[in-house]
């Protein structure tokens, strides 16, 4: 037993917290609108809570994905679900900020496996949603967990967790699936290049190509900069 608790000592102060980049287009007001809330939350409430609740929210917004194909009006549910999703995925770091009680190592494997269970019901629901093309689906949700890969080898590897790239980080997506849901009630259809198409099918293809060219660039800078830091001479 004692052996188990040096040990776990022992790494407990080896690890550092990687350094947190968040660059997007609305990373400094979200943030003095979290720690605002932060500050205001009845003691009751820890991380955790938060934690589950951006989880199952984003589960959630797939289910409404699945149902509203015989139901367009759960495209709105789904809207609402969205913003309970970044209530509780934004808000639990936060917190355990706001408070000093951040468990680094849990909360980041717990946060990130969380985020990729509810990324595969998300995709999931739109799938089955009659919305997308299924295979546009299965490109996204293929394309997002490469990006995350990437970026949890350079969390590990530069000591960097890049939440955002190009400015556009988690929460300009949940604003954007937003306000897609509502168009769908009124266009689920549009005219691109003189064809007919799916909205999402368009959106999603764009964001297939973006998550894309995110890794292929994010690849090469830190193949290069880790190159350089350790050439052999």
């Amino acid at each position: 037993m004692s052996d188990s608790i040096t040990g776990w000592q022992s790494r407990a102060r080896r690890f550092v917290p990687a350094k947190r980049i968040q660059r997007s287009f609305v990373a400094n007001f979200e943030k003095g609108i979290l720690i605002w809330l932060a500050k205001r939350l009845p003691p009751w409430i820890n991380s955790d809570h938060l934690t589950l609740l951006g989880f199952v929210a984003q589960c959630l917004v797939g289910v409404c994905y699945a149902l509203a194909k015989s139901n367009p009006r759960m495209l709105l549910a789904g809207a609402i679900c969205l913003a309970l999703n970044w209530l509780g995925d934004s808000l639990d770091g936060t917190l355990a900020r706001v408070r000093n009680r951040q468990r680094p190592r849990y909360g980041f494997y717990v946060d990130h496996i969380t985020d990729t269970i509810a990324a595969f019901f998300l995709m999931g629901g739109l799938a089955l949603s009659g919305y997308v093309h299924p295979l546009v689906a299965l490109g996204m949700l293929i394309a997002f967990l490469m990006l995350s890969i990437e970026a949890y080898l350079a969390t590990y590897a530069l000591g960097e967790f890049r939440l955002s790239y190009w400015k556009v980080g988690p929460t300009e997506i949940r604003i954007l699936l937003a306000a897609g849901n509502i168009a769908l009630l009124r266009h689920s259809v549009v005219r691109f290049i003189g064809r007919e198409t799916r909205l999402f099918d368009l959106g999603g293809v764009i964001a297939i190509a973006g998550m894309s060219g995110m890794l292929t660039a994010s690849a090469i800078r830190h193949a290069t900069q880790l190159y350089r830091e350790e050439r052999i001479s």
